[in-house]
């Protein structure tokens, strides 16, 4: 895949976060700069209106426990994150 360069200025700060960032996902900063910008700019999702809720009809339906995404699990996929963060996190 053919890659274009650019060049873009960062606040100390921000380089420094995003540094620590990188090396706990065992990735260069490019690679998690490219990753990120991936991630920021794939496929929208529907919006749902602020105060939806899954009925506990439903989630009583469930005969199981989800298991705890990882912290890879969640970084890997936006979608899932979204998902886990909205639906699922607070509802145990």
């Amino acid at each position: 895949m053919e890659r274009v360069q650019f060049i873009t200025r960062l606040s100390p700060e921000l380089m420094n976060r995003v540094k620590r960032a990188a090396k706990r996902q065992n990735r260069s900063v490019n690679s998690f700069i490219e990753h990120t910008l991936e991630k920021a700019t794939g496929p929208e999702f529907p919006k749902l209106p602020a105060d939806f809720k899954v009925s506990d009809e439903i989630l009583n339906m469930a005969c199981f426990k989800l298991p705890t995404p990882t912290q890879e699990e969640l970084d890997d996929d936006a979608k899932y994150a979204y998902l886990y963060e909205k639906y699922i996190k607070n509802q145990d």
